[in-house]
């Protein structure tokens, strides 16, 4: 038997077949279905999209009956439906239907019914509710965020701004971190409850949809992530009012779920919280303390605004998760920040403190802070006027590397006293750097210092203003910058060295440039010159007329591009002067018998003409007569003498030998051997220079006053 011979089928039209089909369908099918016109006008409705009647809405637009939220996209799509472009399925839309309280999500399949002649006579369109699976894909979204971008920087403030652009408008119209203000310096936090008296500071927030408006605070404003909005940056200070639910969340520690209005008994209590309210159109809030291990961190505050829903319990249980990671990411930056803070400390206590009057050259520099914490920079006085000039760097950050720094700049320190030439001391700094690596590399396995490779550079230069030359070494470090006073850039090749901590072990080697009275040296670490065009911005702010030498730092700092500054760097300026004639005297001597007594004549005679003290005469009679006699004894021609007034006075016994005299006690019945032990007690530092024609023996004497100091530092005084 056919179909249409089928008792079911027998005797019924097919017209009522096809009504009862349709208002079966229509009735009970869990899919929202709508029939519209060619004018997208309702025709037919389920009740589940019209609701009960649905006869007053037949001929309103599709748009107004469901009430999309983007209504003009929304027929836009369904144009193209008719236009013959093909069905839509699953299309996602938000509404508020008639027949709901609140938004919907549902997801939209359009198709296309033709008549006669292929002529459209409308659309099918099916609407499925996918609200809670929307949400629960929302909460698992938001928390994906969280997981994934909250804890990336090793810093509060940015860690707190993190966690607000992941939450807001994912979870929240608007979301306000508020941190124990000593956290954000690094301080360990208080273990609750937290006491009232306490200040919290707001480290981030950010507004987005409905909340935008009004400002419950002062500060800075920047650009939102995806979804728009405005991100606050830290603010001011508060303490939380009591008898409102930030007050009890961070004495009991636990989250609050609250209702807000006009009405809302508790905002009576907080003005602040009242105006924000107002001014946003906040109905909804979450409160959350930041904890960890029963240590308060500080707080987070949720709202909701608009016509958005109020939080339920899902929201607020997705919101301690959340808090609870961003936690995690705070107390990690914040112990990094303490860290850094130490380090800095550290670093700052084994830099130079205070400016350093050198002879003839003017000095200035500035110490940019940030995660590297290895920078150093020094100006060494030397005998005989000359100035080291020293930029270095050790890589990394944190106390461990400030150490290493400390160690590398003591030991520096002590070689350059030992009048060495630049590439002697780097070669000697080189061996200390060595025996500090193996000390690292010999800590127990467990310790993690033992892991973490060393790497330092270091440029060292000695300005001699006799003959205004500048002998420069560097070991993994790059070479100083130098603009002449017309403005021109002197290029200085001086060969590159291994670095410190390398296992290179090649020869350090020298350059020697002579320089004009007046020019300008730039000993930079690495980061101020990663590339050709950073040199050259240097040289061109260098070459700038009628500025300081504090004024070209600031100039340069002010240039930088903004990841240098946050990497930290050091940066040296000298410029370069001469000793004042007035302020030096030199004479070559016999080298016989009478050579320490016609010395002591000259030197007197000088003296006095500096309008010295007696005391001061006599001592350096008897320094200049000593030196002289030990020359004339084992010295070989030329004999040379040289005074420099400064603010100490330098006496220099230049000949032609290079061996060392060396201080030794003399015994009672010894006749000689006493004349260095003398020389020691008479002055305050003496030492040997040696050069490429023999040897300099020099003392330097402490100066009753400082008359001559500030008459003879650069460029020179009369």
């Amino acid at each position: 038997m056919s179909d249409a011979e089928s008792p079911a089928s027998a005797g019924t039209p097919s017209g009522d077949l096809d009504e009862a089909l349709l208002s079966t369908l229509f009735s009970q099918s869990a899919v929202g279905l709508v029939v519209l016109d060619p004018q997208l006008r309702l025709v037919r409705a389920s009740p589940a999209v019209a609701g009960e009647p649905g006869g007053e809405l037949i001929g309103r637009r599709f748009t107004d009956v469901l009430r999309v939220e983007h209504p003009d996209d929304a027929e836009h799509l369904l144009k193209r439906v008719l236009a013959g472009e093909g069905p839509v399925r699953d299309h996602l839309v938000r509404c508020r239907p008639r027949t709901a309280a609140r938004h919907r999500s549902y997801l939209l399949s359009a198709f296309r019914v033709d008549g006669p002649e292929a002529l459209p006579l409308g659309l099918v369109t099916a609407v499925v509710d996918v609200t809670e699976q929307e949400r629960e894909r929302a909460r698992e979204d938001c928390l994906t965020a969280v997981r994934e971008v909250v804890g990336g920087s090793l810093d509060v403030a940015a860690t707190c701004r993190e966690f607000v652009d992941a939450v807001a408008p994912a979870l929240a119209d608007l979301a306000v971190v508020e941190v124990v203000d000593e956290v954000l310096r690094g301080a360990d936090p208080p273990v609750g409850p937290l006491p009232p008296d306490v200040p919290v500071r707001r480290a981030a927030s950010r507004r987005s949809g409905a909340a935008l408006g009004g400002d419950e605070a002062a500060g800075g404003e920047r650009g939102g992530g995806a979804g728009g909005g405005r991100t606050r940056a830290v603010g001011g200070t508060r303490r939380l009012p009591p008898r409102t639910p930030y007050a009890l969340a961070v004495s009991d520690l636990r989250p609050r779920r609250e209702p807000l209005g006009p009405d809302t008994p508790w905002l009576h209590a907080d003005r602040a919280g009242a105006r924000l309210v107002a001014e946003t159109g906040a109905h909804s809030l979450i409160v959350v303390p930041l904890t960890l291990r029963g240590a308060i961190l500080g707080l987070v505050s949720l709202y909701r605004c608009g016509d958005r829903e109020p939080f339920d319990d899902d929201d607020l249980e997705l919101a301690v998760t959340a808090v609870t990671r961003a936690a995690l990411g705070i107390d990690n930056a914040r112990r990094y920040e303490r860290e850094h803070v130490v380090a800095a400390t550290v670093q700052r206590r084994l830099l130079p403190q205070g400016d350093r009057g050198q002879a003839a050259v003017e000095t200035a520099h500035v110490l940019l802070p940030g995660r590297d914490s290895g920078c150093w920079f020094d100006t060494i006085a030397l005998s005989g006027a000359r100035t080291a000039l020293v930029v270095g760097g050790v890589a990394g950050q944190g106390l461990q590397t400030a150490v290493a720094m400390g160690q590398l700049r003591t030991v520096i320190q002590a070689l350059s006293g030992l009048d060495l030439e630049p590439e002697e001391v780097l070669a000697r700094l080189k061996d200390t750097a060595d025996r500090l690596a193996r000390e690292r590399a010999a800590l127990p396995p467990g310790d993690a210092l033992q892991s973490e490779p060393l790497d330092s550079g270091c440029v060292y230069g000695i300005y001699d203003p006799f003959t205004r030359t500048c002998t420069i070494a560097r070991a993994g470090h790059p070479a100083p910058l130098v603009v002449a006073p017309d403005g021109s850039a002197v290029a200085v090749d001086v060969p590159e060295g291994p670095g410190l901590f390398s296992a290179d072990s090649a020869p350090f080697a020298t350059a020697t440039v002579t320089l004009d009275e007046g020019s300008v040296l730039a000993f930079c670490t690495s980061s101020l010159l990663p590339d050709e065009r950073a040199a050259t911005r240097i040289t061109d702010t260098l070459a700038r007329t009628g500025r300081s030498l504090q004024q070209l730092c600031d100039d340069i700092v002010y240039e930088l591009p903004d990841d240098t500054r946050s990497n930290g760097a050091a940066l040296l300026l000298a410029r370069t002067g001469t000793v004042s004639e007035h302020r030096v005297v030199t004479w070559d001597l016999a080298m016989d018998a009478t050579a320490p007594a016609t010395a002591r004549l000259l030197v007197r005679d000088r003296l006095q003409g500096w309008d010295r003290d007696e005391d001061t005469i006599d001592a350096t009679e008897l320094i200049v007569s000593e030196l002289i006699t030990n020359a004339v004894h084992y010295g070989h021609p030329p004999l040379r003498l040289r005074l420099l007034l400064n603010s100490t006075l330098t006496c220099e016994v230049h000949d032609g030998s290079t061996a060392s005299p060396h201080l030794r006690h003399a015994r009672y019945a010894d006749e000689g051997g006493r004349g260095l032990f003398i020389v020691s007690r008479l002055a305050a530092h003496w030492g040997t220079r040696h050069g490429p024609h023999g040897k300099v023996l020099w003392t330097e004497q402490e100066l009753p006053d400082h008359e001559g100091s500030e008459r003879s530092r650069w460029p020179g005084g009369s």
